[in-house]
């Protein structure tokens, strides 16, 4: 089957089965992209979408933002990974002390998920510290805990490191040597896939991030905050699909899609959600080595190292309410049918 009619098929049937108000999607191997689609609207009687529509990416920003900074600091030997906190950050509590950015990345540094910031502290300028003095779910080191708030506390050490806030970061250190011009913190404009409607106002979250801490520290964090389209995501797996063609090295790419944890039921690399999981994101055909992340919006991306071939798959499934969890399992389907169908007939 042609895979350009297959991603078609497959958004309709999500969009049909109301796992979101619109999505873009494509697909391609290496340098090659082998299809792009759109289907339903930025919001409820909103406008259609179209491949210049933005998303809120969520938890995908992890990935997009400090992961790639990391990188490029581990590289250019501003950090090392086994940097501990007290090096960075002197008068952090004795329990905290010696957790290191491998640990912050791989998320066994024990710090909880989340919790609201907002409801904690006066100000965002107070947020690290809450962080820091906030009781550790388990040992350092001992277990996976994925941890919005430990990859805040990664960012705040991007952001010491360099001297500069973690857009500007971004902005130079990965999106702009990329080419990745729609992309980025605080969007302006319009043509922005509307999330969670605001139950205070009665209005959607539109170019406003959807995530409640990112939104706190005023659109702006490690965890959440970035918003793309699928031509800068398509830039994006491309390079991560080519070894890191120039921009990562292929030692510390390599060294990024290792599972740490092995003998737990989610598998972690450095920044990195990896497949071979039950229930993985990205379905049961994508080989173990694959990699990736998701978005609570409904983003997500997949790589497969062994064939280059790579799913971005950008909703907003949280529009009109995050309630809805129609998408997780019609994500794993729809890669399962693209990986299918791309191994039949496209790997050479």
């Amino acid at each position: 089957m042609d895979i350009q009619k297959l991603l078609d098929e497959l958004l309709r049937r999500g969009l049909d089965a109301g796992c979101y108000p619109g999505a873009v999607a494509a697909c391609g191997v290496k340098g090659k992209t082998l299809a792009v689609s759109c289907a339903g609207v930025t919001a409820l009687g909103g406008k259609k979408v179209n491949e210049q529509t933005r998303y809120d990416m969520a938890s995908l920003t992890k990935v997009l933002s400090p992961t790639m900074i990391a990188f490029q600091a581990l590289e250019n030997g501003i950090i090392t990974l086994y940097d501990t906190l007290d090096y960075w950050f002197p008068k952090a509590p004795e329990d905290k002390k010696e957790i290191t950015v491998f640990q912050l990345m791989t998320h066994i540094a024990g710090f909880i998920p989340s919790f609201r910031l907002d409801k904690t502290v006066p100000s965002p300028d107070k947020a690290l510290d809450a962080i820091l003095k906030s009781e550790l779910v388990c040992a350092p080191g001992t277990q996976p805990n994925y941890s919005c708030m430990g990859y805040i506390v990664l960012g705040k050490i991007l952001e010491k490191a360099y001297g500069k806030p973690l857009n500007v970061l971004a902005e130079e250190m990965v999106f702009g040597p990329l080419g990745m011009k729609h992309t980025g913190y605080l969007p302006e404009g319009g043509n922005i896939a509307a999330t969670e409607v605001d139950p205070e106002t009665g209005k959607a979250w539109c170019g406003v991030v959807h995530d409640e801490n990112a939104r706190f520290l005023g659109g702006v964090s490690a965890n959440a905050g970035v918003f793309s389209d699928i031509n800068d995501m398509l830039t994006f797996c491309r390079m991560l699909s080519l070894e890191g063609d120039g921009f990562i090295s292929r030692p510390l790419l390599k060294k990024a899609t290792v599972c740490y944890t092995d003998g737990f039921d989610v598998h972690r690399g450095l920044g990195f959600h990896l497949g071979g999981t039950e229930y993985n994101y990205m379905g049961d055909l994508f080989p173990a080595c694959s990699f990736g992340h998701t978005g609570f919006t409904g983003t997500s991306a997949a790589v497969d190292p062994t064939t280059g071939f790579y799913v971005i798959l950008l909703s907003n499934r949280v529009h009109p309410t995050r309630e809805s969890d129609k998408l997780f399992r019609f994500r794993r389907s729809f890669h399962n049918a693209l990986y299918a169908c791309f191994s039949k007939y496209y790997q050479q």
